[in-house]
């Protein structure tokens, strides 16, 4: 192993293990204090959101819904993404559900051998996306206490995510022609048959009571949504300590010139550098500049929660570590989608003047989208993911139906011309 690779590997994560429990040494009341805030972020808004449908599902993979989604939705996954109907599941979750259950899904995917590798890093790098409400709620109206920058901010987080994808399927796409010639399904069936086979093959196959699989879907949703809240309050330790040690000081000159070079307000630097470990205090040090216009602090925000943070990022690898799957790609795409996501939101803000259009229509619509961590904002969030979730899938499946039908009733005319 060569020096470079020891230094990585080895001795700077041990050095910065070191650095980080002297800090806690030096400042136990400010790193208790740090820890209590995370593990409020996580007990109030992570784990009552998340819980649900992490729970429904592992449920819907035990009894082949997915297997069926993964047949009926093929036609649309494919072509635009080059990834597996069943990909369109993981999609929908995470588009209505956030971090980090693209990621767990993906997983999921790839141990029951639903998607190969290389469909699995495609898969995750435009899948693992930021909920709407945590947009709409948490930070325009909380934190930007501008409600009708959630549209914008949500528009462009959700066009570069899937500007990624559409670019993701060109990853590694030689010599897949080949395999996918091998393993191409009987056209015969039609595509509603074939789902029900695939769903009640997938059934038999798992054979496991219903009780045993509700019982096992809770243990490891809970244990995954443990692994988030220790990287929640990890992370929020880390950054008081990097705060208090002068840490973002010497790295706020470089990040401020940079910046400014793009013509964007250097006073921005420290939330950029906040976003880029950890993207709740990213957004929330943006949202309390003053003397900052809303225009800047947006492409900045759009760009963190793209970004995701370093505390997303180890969640994430943590989660796929016991498969094969590739934390490279998924890196590489989060620095894309960052990039993205600030550009199409100086478009809109620029260009197309979204802005201006959406503050009477959105000044009310999303007031109470504010987290509260209490039994009514859990149910209408749970409510209101899962509606979205719904309405997700129904479309996909509709356009999916119609592009189906219509290239068999394209290959029936030429049949018919050709006897």
């Amino acid at each position: 192993m060569s020096l470079k690779k020891q230094l990585f590997s080895f001795y700077l994560p041990a050095i910065i293990a070191v650095f980080l429990t002297i800090g806690m040494v030096f400042y136990p009341k400010e790193a208790f204090e740090a820890s209590l805030s995370g593990l409020a972020i996580w007990w109030n808004i992570v784990f009552p959101a998340l819980l649900p449908f992490f729970i429904f599902s592992q449920l819907l993979i035990g009894l082949g819904v997915v297997h069926f989604l993964g047949v009926l939705l093929e036609p649309i996954m494919r072509p635009i993404f080059n990834v597996p109907g069943a990909g369109s599941f993981v999609m929908a979750m995470g588009l209505a559900s956030g971090f980090p259950i693209g990621a767990v899904l993906t997983k999921k995917l790839r141990e029951q051998n639903l998607c190969n590798k290389v469909e699995a890093e495609r898969l995750l790098s435009f899948t693992n996306t930021a909920d709407p409400l945590f947009m709409f709620g948490a930070v325009a109206v909380g934190m930007l206490h501008a409600p009708h920058a959630g549209m914008i901010i949500a528009f462009a987080h959700y066009a570069s995510s899937l500007s990624v994808g559409l670019l993701m399927r060109f990853y590694r796409a030689r010599g897949e022609i080949r395999q996918k010639e091998k393993t191409r399904p009987n056209r015969e069936a039609g595509i509603i048959s074939r789902a029900m086979a695939a769903l009640v093959g997938a059934r038999q196959k798992d054979n496991r009571p219903f009780g045993e699989m509700l019982g096992e879907a809770v243990i490891q949703s809970i244990n995954t949504l443990l692994l988030v809240g220790g990287f929640i309050m990890l992370f929020s330790v880390i950054l008081t300590m990097m705060d208090l040690s002068g840490i973002f000081s010497i790295i706020a000159s470089p990040v401020s010139k940079m910046l400014n070079f793009i013509r964007i307000s250097p006073s921005l630097s420290s939330a950029l550098i906040r976003g880029i470990f950890e993207l709740d205090l990213g957004c929330q040090a943006a949202g309390s500049l003053q003397g900052v216009a809303m225009d800047e602090k947006l492409i900045i925000v759009s760009a963190i929660i793209a970004w995701s943070g370093l505390s997303v990022f180890a969640q994430v690898a943590s989660i796929i570590s016991s498969t094969d799957i590739s934390i490279f790609p998924y890196l590489l795409a989060r620095i894309l989608h960052a990039i993205l996501a600030g550009l199409y939101t100086a478009l809109l803000l620029g260009p197309l003047k979204i802005f201006q259009a959406t503050e009477i229509i959105y000044q009310q619509v999303f007031l109470q989208t504010i987290p509260r961590g209490n039994l009514p904002y859990w149910y209408s969030r749970t409510v209101f993911m899962g509606g979205r979730l719904i309405i997700i899938l129904l479309i996909m499946a509709v356009l999916s139906l119609l592009i189906y039908y219509s290239e068999r009733a394209k290959a029936n005319k030429k049949r018919f011309k050709h006897f």
